[in-house]
């Protein structure tokens, strides 16, 4: 494992409210006080912006929480983002992703997904190898999605994409069970 660049902040770093957050999201997680928050939180006025913005999309978005964290799932994997994807398989589990489901979300063809859930990763596949989607991708995202939930995906997908680059590029470490 490569040294954290910037490492999780303790209390005194991050602050009282920030580590209370954190603590709590821990408990919830089954982890201890996840890195993601306590590294992030070290930029004290940026995270609990930050924190507010992903809250819509995830828990609170219009795609379920399946849904939400098979995308997620599906950037982790195309971005090679270990600490993303342990983060949110144990979530996917809470929000009823089967084990196969999360593995698939690793493999390239997208043919055994049902057609909504196929139109979404496909889509998620494009935006983070290309930065964009083709106009077929397009046409079986619209037929699935309104244009409320196709906004509310490509930032989604254009956060945790962020997210991961940051995460990796710190370094930041696994969290401890």
């Amino acid at each position: 494992m490569t040294h954290a660049r910037i490492g999780p902040g303790r209390r005194r770093e991050i602050g009282f409210f920030a580590a209370a957050f954190a603590h709590l999201a821990g408990k919830f997680t089954g982890t201890g006080p996840p890195a993601v928050f306590t590294t992030l939180a070290k930029s004290r006025r940026l995270f609990w912006a930050w924190l507010i913005y992903s809250a819509m999309m995830m828990p609170f978005g219009r795609l379920s929480r399946r849904e939400t964290e098979l995308v997620i799932l599906r950037i982790a994997h195309l971005r090679r983002c270990e600490y993303e994807r342990g983060h949110h398989e144990r979530l996917a589990r809470r929000a009823g992703v089967r084990h196969d489901e999360i593995d698939r979300t690793r493999h390239a063809d997208l043919t055994s997904w049902p057609p909504r859930d196929q139109a979404m990763l496909n889509a998620v596949t494009q935006i983070v190898e290309h930065r964009d989607i083709d106009d077929t991708a397009w046409k079986r995202l619209s037929a699935h999605l309104d244009e409320s939930e196709i906004i509310e995906l490509l930032l989604l997908c254009g956060h945790y994409d962020s997210l991961a680059t940051t995460l990796l590029t710190v370094r930041t470490p696994p969290d401890t069970y």
